[in-house]
């Protein structure tokens, strides 16, 4: 107001000294005490005043509004009355034009050089409620945007398709009969994700993240971690974007991590969330076995992100989203998922071999739960190939007498020192083992101790 009144007092001393009529110095003092008294009024309406220090009233009134349950509501009337401020102005500024015939080029420039400061010092805080034409995000939701959008093309959709005659016409057809989510491995055409959701295919279709559609074939797979590795014609999309590999053994439990995949079908789907904990224990879901040093995640996974990365802040893969806790099968905030440091290694050994290769004992062995129910600790023998590495260095199988009674077989209790009380104990000790290796077998045969040497041997 005051920026208004001196630029009032100022037209009129400059149109005083151009004319000595004292009838246009009466009628210009007059326009100037009206243009106050308009001031006052549009204050005390709650409409701002040009150049006030109190910033348009916002300031205060937002102090007066902040109990208020429609705060928010005001703040954009508050919002709506400022944009057209410049209006009820420049309406003043025609008034005066009216009956003075001519302004103060003096007195428009204060005018304006008051609404531009008056608009520059509004409060931010007040002006972050309301939406304008350019939309605001805040810098973790930049990240997260554009981490989804540099991402996004590297993270496919995968079809499994399975032959089917029809019942009726006994034709022959091929139709879907899972899906799931998968990512760019590299710029050959590999693709990653897990072995459960290709199980069982005769067919597998990939939509890229353009929508263009590939025949897939199967390199290969690990059923033991649940990895699988498929291939596309690389010369038929020449833009794949593979994902950058994180570190999964610098991860710590708070770390912000985003999943992305295609649950129930939704491709490209977003979760974000953090990490549980670390080194989980999960079992494969083709054949039971343990996988170590799982991820947890309270990022929502649910049917269909199965084969999907987890990422990390910087949009590096740190992990293969693979299985959920959940008695209903949807996301209950418990999601799995086989860290990268665990894939990289497997997908390595397929791209290359064809398959993995690991150690293995050449042996069946019976349910935890039935050997707690015959009150020992260990791993009891059911089969032993007569032409495996257990078979050859003696390890005894279960069988039954001429009477068809139960002959228990050895029951494994330690390997290189290492005590063993259930199966997933002795697929830890594998897994850290390399074919050849020689290993010392400890068993309990009978009521006496046995101690064996075996060299392991890679799986056929």
């Amino acid at each position: 107001m005051a920026l208004v009144a001196a630029a009032c007092s100022s037209s009129a001393s400059n149109i005083q000294g151009l004319d000595s009529s004292r009838r246009e110095r009466r009628h210009r003092d007059s326009s100037c005490s009206s243009s106050r008294i308009v001031v006052v009024s549009k204050l005390e309406q709650g409409i701002p005043a040009a150049g006030s220090s109190k910033s348009f009233g916002i300031l205060k009134d937002r102090r007066d509004f902040s109990s208020s349950s429609n705060f928010f509501l005001k703040i954009r009337h508050l919002q709506a009355r400022q944009n057209n401020l410049g209006d009820e102005i420049f309406r003043w500024l025609s008034t005066q034009q009216k009956s003075d015939g001519k302004l103060d080029s003096y007195a428009t420039w204060c005018m304006s050089l008051a609404v531009m400061i008056s608009v520059m010092i509004t409060p931010a805080d007040a002006q972050a409620f309301v939406n304008t034409s350019t939309q605001r995000f805040l810098s973790d939701e930049l990240v997260t945007i554009n981490l989804f959008r540099n991402s996004t093309p590297s993270v496919v959709y995968i079809t499994n398709l399975a032959v089917r005659r029809d019942a009726f016409t006994s034709d022959i057809m091929e139709v879907p009969q899972g899906s799931g989510s998968g990512f760019v491995w590299d710029k050959d055409g590999h693709i990653v994700t897990n072995y459960h959701v290709i199980r069982g295919a005769s067919d597998l279709k990939i939509t890229m993240g353009d929508q263009s559609t590939h025949e897939a074939s199967i390199v290969g797979y690990d059923q033991d971690k649940d990895v699988a590795v498929l291939k596309i014609d690389a010369s038929s999309n020449k833009t794949l974007r593979p994902l950058p590999l994180g570190n999964s053994s610098e991860l710590l439990v708070g770390q912000k991590v985003f999943a992305i995949g295609n649950p129930f079908g939704l491709d490209h789907t977003l979760t974000t969330g953090v990490i549980s904990g670390l080194r989980r224990e999960i079992t494969s879901a083709a054949n039971g076995r343990p996988i170590q040093d799982v991820i947890q995640t309270d990022a929502a996974i649910n049917p269909g992100n199965s084969g999907g990365p987890l990422l990390d802040s910087s949009g590096n893969l740190i992990g293969i989203n693979t299985a959920i806790y959940s008695p209903s099968g949807a996301s209950s905030g418990v999601g799995f998922s086989i860290p990268v440091d665990t894939v990289a290694g497997i997908v390595d050994q397929i791209i290359k071999y064809g398959k993995v290769t690991r150690p293995v004992l050449g042996i069946s062995f019976a349910p935890d739960q039935s050997v707690e129910q015959l009150g020992v600790s260990g791993v009891l023998v059911l089969g032993a190939s007569p032409d495996g590495p257990a078979g050859k260095a003696g390890l005894r199988s279960t069988t039954r007498d001429a009477y068809g009674r139960l002959v228990m077989g050895d029951i494994i209790v330690s390997m290189n020192g290492q005590k063993i009380s259930k199966g997933s104990d002795l697929y830890k000790i594998l897994d850290a083992c390399k074919v050849g290796q020689t290993v010392n077998l400890e068993v309990l045969r009978g009521e006496e101790t046995v101690t064996m040497t075996i060299t392991l041997e890679a799986r056929d």
